[in-house]
C-alpha cells in the first residue's frame, strides 16, 4: 500500500512539473500516445521525442556529438529538404553533423509486471533496443528505443566537406527512416490500447471469479456459518408427523 501512495506521489510531482524541454511541449505525433499512458493510474510519462532531424555544429569527441557544447542550427520533426539544411550550414563554424534521432520515451511504471507488459508492447511495435531498470528506490522504468537512427558529418571547421548531391541522398534516407519511425509510433499506440484493454478485461474476470468463491463459500452453511444445532430439531420431527414444517438454528463461527 505504501509503494503504491509513493509512486502516486512521483506522478503528481512529475506531470505538475513544467517542461523543461527546448519545445517547451510534447511533440505533436506522441501526444494522443502520452495521454494513454498518463491516464492510467500504473503510469506517467518522464520524458519523450517523436524523433526529429537535426544539423548540430560543434567539436566532435570520437563518435560522439557532444549536444552540451554545440549549437543548434536545425530541428525538425517533419520531412526535411535540402535548401533549409544548406541555409544552416552556412551558419557552420566547427564540425556540423546531421543526424536523424528516432523516438524515444521514458516511462516510470508503479510495478515490474506494468514495465513489462509495455516493454513486450515496444518490442512487438519495432523498438527493440527498449529496456527496463530499477533503481535503488523502486523506481521502476522502461525506456522505449530503436536503432534505425543516422549520424553523419558534413563540414570541418565551417568547411563542407561532401556535395551537396550528397546531402540530398543524406536526406531522402533521413526522411524514410522518419517515416518509418512514425508508421511503428502508429503500431505501439495501437499496441498498447489492445494489451491495456486485455489487461483490463482479464482483471475484471479474474475479480469475478473471486467474487463468486467467496459468494459459494458463504452459501454453504456448514463452512460459513458454524455446525448445526439441530439435536432437538430432529427429535421434533421425529414427533411430529403431520407437520412438514420445521425449524433450524444455525450459529455462526464466532458464536
Amino acid at each position: 500500500m505504501e509503494r503504491s501512495a509513493e509512486f502516486h506521489r512521483w506522478k503528481e510531482q512529475c506531470l505538475s512539473k513544467a517542461d523543461l524541454s527546448r519545445k517547451g511541449s510534447v511533440d505533436e505525433d506522441v501526444v494522443g500516445l502520452v495521454q494513454l499512458l498518463n491516464a492510467r493510474e500504473q503510469f506517467f510519462t518522464t520524458s519523450s521525442c517523436a524523433g526529429r532531424v537535426l544539423l548540430l555544429d560543434g567539436v566532435i569527441d570520437g563518435f560522439q556529438v557532444q549536444k552540451q557544447n554545440c549549437c543548434w542550427l536545425l530541428v525538425t520533426h517533419k520531412p526535411c529538404v535540402k535548401e533549409d539544411v544548406m541555409v544552416a550550414l552556412k551558419k557552420a563554424n566547427g564540425d556540423a553533423v546531421l543526424k536523424f534521432e528516432p523516438f524515444v520515451l521514458h516511462v516510470q511504471c508503479r510495478q515490474l509486471e506494468d514495465a513489462q507488459i509495455l516493454h513486450s508492447v515496444a518490442v512487438d511495435s519495432g523498438f527493440r533496443n527498449s529496456g527496463i531498470t530499477v533503481g535503488k528506490r523502486g523506481k521502476t522504468m522502461l525506456a522505449v528505443r530503436s536503432t534505425h537512427g543516422l549520424e553523419v558529418p558534413l563540414s570541418h571547421k565551417g568547411k563542407l566537406m561532401v556535395t551537396e548531391e550528397y546531402i540530398d541522398f543524406l536526406l531522402k534516407i533521413a526522411n524514410q527512416k522518419m517515416e518509418e519511425n512514425k508508421k511503428r509510433i502508429e503500431r505501439f499506440y495501437n499496441c498498447l490500447q489492445h494489451a491495456l484493454e486485455r489487461e483490463t478485461v482479464t482483471k475484471t474476470k479474474e475479480e469475478n471469479k473471486s467474487s463468486t468463491r467467496t459468494y459459494k463459500k458463504k452459501r454453504n452453511p456448514e463452512k460459513a456459518h458454524g455446525k448445526y444445532i439441530a439435536k432437538e430439531n430432529d427429535e421434533k420431527l421425529e414427533n411430529d408427523d403431520g407437520d412438514p414444517e420445521f425449524s433450524l438454528t444455525i450459529f455462526p463461527e464466532d458464536y
